[in-house]
């Protein structure tokens, strides 16, 4: 459920150790951090980036298109924080939120590597996808991941989702048309328990 706490939306993580609302402007700069500590970890796994994504106002300017989606109910980008510190360890987004007979959204993620092999990506894809099926009344989220994630790959797995197919050059990732394994979880296979 999201929740007002602080001016925050919140949303009840099943991890202890993580709390999940949406980003906030004043978040811009511990995610800017993020992306710059970490621009060789993530380069291979995500399209090229122009050099103003890597500035505080454009990661400020991001988020606030992302607060208006969310307002419109268009799409939503949440932030993982160790709520004991409020520090900022990753980003999840539904995005691409269908409507009418589809009710669908696409979810992308990443976690800072430094909390890597925790859990919180897990935990975070499961809390969120409840969320979107029970909150926002969506049926269906779905994933794309490279072959070559393994990590990626495993939280697919242990959150649940179900493997549908490959997508031959579905996305162009660093400069390459490159391969992505399709993941789906729909409101039935969360009644019927997946996780």
């Amino acid at each position: 459920m999201l929740n007002q706490s602080n001016g925050a939306n919140l949303i009840a993580s099943t991890h202890p150790g993580l709390q999940i609302r949406l980003l906030q402007v004043s978040d811009a700069e511990r995610l800017l951090e993020i992306r710059r500590e970490n621009f060789d970890f993530f380069k291979p796994f995500e399209p090229e980036r122009p050099e103003i994504y890597f500035t505080l106002e454009e990661q400020a300017r991001l988020i606030s298109i992302g607060l208006e989606a969310a307002q419109a109910g268009q799409g939503y980008t949440f932030g993982l924080f160790l709520p004991e510190k409020d520090k900022l360890i990753g980003r999840m987004e539904l995005s691409g939120v269908a409507r009418g007979p589809f009710q669908n959204a696409n979810l992308g993620y990443f976690v800072d590597p430094a909390y890597h092999g925790q859990g919180y990506a897990t935990s975070a894809v499961q809390d969120i996808v409840r969320y979107a099926i029970h909150e926002l009344g969506l049926h269906r989220i779905q994933a794309g991941v490279m072959p070559r994630n393994t990590p990626s790959n495993r939280v697919m797995e242990k959150a649940g989702f179900r493997r549908e197919g490959l997508a031959l050059n579905y996305l162009k990732i660093n400069g390459v048309w490159e391969d992505h394994v399709l993941y789906a979880l729909t409101a039935e296979d969360l009644q019927n328990g997946v996780f």
